[in-house]
């Protein structure tokens, strides 16, 4: 898009050195298409900056489990890689031994069998690849076992409950396996052992189980899941592996709850996989992929890449990607150490019961769920309150700057609508004081406004 006034080079220069973008009343600036002339690198940046002020503030965003909060050494190692491929192992060896020691230091967190330095994994994108790579394990696993055996390949099943994050929807789709989802209940809004052993037969490729789920944080009983499953196996039934989607809790429940068996403790966990840029306190985006051993990661999976000088195996969804979180990562695992991650998620924990329990001292609203694991809490209207929705709320609260999202549960209870609150690392006490202040100003404003419509509407019936 051409600009209005047509002027040389020298002017524009003298104009941009004398009042960069606010005192050249006709630039006109491209959106859709790019533009035929250049601009000083301040003006383009500040231009980028204005707009992203219409952003919502990410440390007041209470609807993301992604980390928005960093020290600034962190930062500045970020900074200091950004333009590092991870991929390039011949060319940033040390940035590749990073990235082992990483998946060393998880295997050990998760209690993995092998213990000599050389653990199966691999850093990915975010906890949705690593997702991905679990299930492609699972039914390469599988098709080799039928295969073996003679049995067709065709119509492979995945367990898991219906409160699963998308990815694993979309691992179903695009890999062509038919998702078995469990209806919650509303008891029960995740999975457990007897439902999901119900949906399993000889073409399940494993069982998903959820260590902290997205729709209220709560943990999904990963031993009582992998006890029914070695019932099932031991009756003459299919052998079910299972993989743990931890993308939240592999980063807590080591620290809060180490006695509870949720991993390679667990013979039936086949994988699991987490989020580093969750509660592992790195930006996005990193997530982990690990397997028990090598067995549990099929070799045809691995590539051997012959890459710039270099060969190296690689299991991946795409190809180059940052070194920088690997970097982050790894500096978290230096800086904190188990007993600065057990002092971080442990205050963020409480920090989200404190505003839990605020939540639930308003009488308008009622929680589903209190952080019993992860640092998040769901809670509802109460069912006398009908003058306005958990829309509402989540929308009077934006006003005052915070994201809280609304959304109603999976297929069997979506007349369930709830609001959901994420703490994470830099949420302090203090701004959950200022949270609930506004909360309750939000329900005193709602109360408000519906006041004069239940008069409208009392007058319209008489």
């Amino acid at each position: 898009m051409p600009l209005r006034r047509r002027v040389s080079p020298e002017e524009r220069a003298a104009e941009l050195s004398v009042n960069p973008v606010y005192g050249i009343g006709d630039l006109e600036i491209c959106r859709y298409e790019l533009p035929h002339g250049e601009l000083p690198p301040g003006v383009a940046a500040q231009i980028v900056r204005d707009e992203l002020m219409l952003d919502g503030n990410a440390r007041l965003n209470l609807a993301t489990f992604v980390t928005t909060w960093m020290e600034p050494d962190q930062r500045a190692l970020i900074a200091d890689t950004l333009d590092k491929n991870i991929v390039d192992r011949d060319e940033y060896p040390q940035t590749a031994e990073i990235e082992r020691r990483c998946i060393n230091i998880l295997a050990r967190l998760w209690n993995a069998p092998e213990d000599d330095g050389n653990a199966v994994g691999t850093s990915t994108t975010g906890s949705s690849e690593a997702a991905m790579l679990g299930g492609l394990a699972l039914k390469h696993r599988w098709r080799a076992r039928r295969e073996a055996a003679g049995l067709p390949t065709d119509r492979p099943n995945l367990v898991m409950g219906a409160n699963v994050q998308v990815c694993w929807e979309k691992f179903c789709r695009y890999f062509d396996v038919e998702p078995r989802l469990v209806p919650v209940e509303p008891r029960r809004h995740h999975l457990t052992a007897q439902p999901a052993l119900a949906q399993c037969d000889e073409r399940t490729i494993g069982v998903v189980a959820i260590l902290g789920s997205t729709f209220d944080g709560s943990y999904e009983p990963v031993g009582d899941i992998a006890t029914a499953l070695d019932g099932l196996a031991a009756s003459g039934g299919p052998d079910v592996p299972i993989h743990v989607d931890a993308a939240s809790g592999g980063f807590v429940a080591p620290f809060l709850e180490p006695g509870l068996e949720w991993d390679f403790r667990l013979p039936r966990v086949a994988s699991i996989n987490a989020s580093g840029h969750k509660y592992g306190h790195v930006p996005p985006g990193v997530g982990w992929a690990l397997w028990r051993d090598e067995d549990s990661l099929p070799r045809d999976l691995v590539f051997s890449v012959d890459y710039l000088g270099g060969s190296d195996s690689t299991f991946s969804l795409n190809f180059s990607r940052p070194g920088a979180p690997v970097v982050a990562q790894y500096f978290n695992f230096l800086r904190l150490g188990h007993e600065g991650y057990e002092r971080v998620q442990r205050v963020t924990r409480d920090v989200a019961r404190f505003v839990a329990d605020g939540v639930d001292a308003l009488a308008p609203f009622e929680l589903l769920s209190r952080a019993e694991h992860i640092p998040v809490f769901a809670f509802k209207l109460r069912d006398g309150v009908t003058n306005y929705t958990v829309y509402d709320v989540s929308r009077t609260l934006r006003e005052h700057g915070w994201l809280v999202p609304a959304y109603h549960f999976p297929p069997e209870l979506e007349d369930l609508h709830v609001l959901r609150i994420v703490v994470r690392n830099g949420f302090s006490r203090d701004l959950g004081e200022l949270l609930l202040r506004h909360l309750r100003d939000a329900v005193a404003e709602l109360e408000q406004q519906a006041a004069p419509r239940a008069k409208v509407d009392a007058s319209f019936h008489h």
